[in-house]
C-alpha cells in the first residue's frame, strides 16, 4: 500500500479573494492522517498560495524545460523554486492537445523539474477514439515510455493517469477500466525502473468528486487522485482527501 497523495489542478481559475480555500484546505490536510495534499494554482498565485498553504504543498501545472531565455509568457523551473513550489505537473492532455506538447517536450520538462528537485507528476491518457479502438493501452503505456524522465525515485516522480474523454465531462472510467490501466502503468514503471517503478505512486484524474472518490481509491494501484474542478473549494475538495483517508 502507498501512502495516498490528492493534488488539485486549478488550471486557469482562482485569483487572491480564493485564498482562504486554500487555507481551508490545508486545515482539512492536516488532519488526514496517511494522505498527502498539494494544490497546483495559476502561477500568479503561487507565491501567495504558499503564504496561506501553512505547510501544504504548493505546486505548479506546468514548467520551461529551459533554464532561460527568450520564451515569452513561461516559467522556469528556477523561477517556481524561488517562489517556493514543490512540485509541476507536466503532460497534462490539455497541454498536450492545446499547446501541441509531444512525449519529448514532456520528458525535457520531467527532467528540468527534478533536476531542480520539484517533484515532476508527469501526465498520460488516451482519446475517446483510441479507447473506442481498443488501442487504449498501447497508447498510454507508449506515452508513458517517451514522457517519462531519465531517471527517479519514488519520491520525484508520480503518474497521473487521466483518460481524456473523462475530464471536466462528468464521465468516470469504470473499476475496471481503471484497474486495468493502472496495471499497465505498473507494469511499465517497472521494467524502466526496476523495483523502484513498484513505489512511485499513480493517480487517477477525470471528474473526480467526493460521490466517486471511495470507489476510485479502492481500486488497486490507485495511489491518490489529481482533482480539477472539484479542488476549487473546501466544500468540494475536503470529502475527497477525506476519502483517501478512508
Amino acid at each position: 500500500m502507498h501512502r495516498k497523495l490528492v493534488v488539485g489542478n486549478w488550471k486557469m481559475n482562482g485569483n487572491l479573494h480564493q485564498l482562504g480555500e486554500i487555507a481551508a484546505i490545508a486545515k482539512a490536510a492536516r488532519k488526514a492522517a496517511g494522505v498527502d495534499v498539494a494544490l497546483c494554482p495559476p502561477f500568479t498565485l503561487i507565491a501567495p498560495a504558499v503564504a496561506r498553504s501553512n505547510g501544504l504543498a504548493i505546486g505548479a501545472q506546468d514548467v520551461h524545460a529551459a533554464e532561460e531565455g527568450a520564451h515569452t509568457g513561461s516559467v522556469s523551473a528556477a523561477m517556481l523554486k524561488e517562489a517556493h513550489a514543490r512540485l509541476v505537473i507536466v503532460g497534462h492532455s490539455e497541454r498536450r492537445a492545446e499547446n501541441h506538447e509531444t512525449d519529448a517536450d514532456v520528458r525535457a520538462k520531467a527532467d528540468t523539474a527534478l533536476r531542480h528537485g520539484l517533484q515532476a507528476i508527469v501526465c498520460v491518457g488516451e482519446s475517446e477514439t483510441d479507447r473506442a479502438a481498443r488501442d487504449h493501452v498501447a497508447v498510454v503505456t507508449g506515452q508513458l515510455k517517451g514522457s517519462l524522465p531519465e531517471d527517479a525515485h519514488e519520491g520525484e516522480l508520480v503518474v497521473a493517469y487521466e483518460p481524456i474523454w473523462a475530464i471536466g465531462t462528468g464521465n468516470v472510467a469504470t473499476p475496471d477500466d481503471v484497474a486495468e490501466m493502472h496495471a499497465a502503468i505498473r507494469a511499465a514503471l517497472v521494467e524502466r525502473f526496476g523495483e523502484r517503478g513498484g513505489r512511485i505512486r499513480i493517480l487517477y484524474g477525470g471528474s473526480v468528486k467526493a460521490d466517486n472518490a471511495a470507489a476510485i481509491f479502492a481500486v488497486e494501484d490507485v495511489d491518490g487522485a489529481l482533482v480539477g474542478g472539484a479542488s476549487l473549494t473546501a466544500a468540494q475538495f475536503v470529502p475527497i482527501i477525506q476519502a483517501a483517508a478512508g
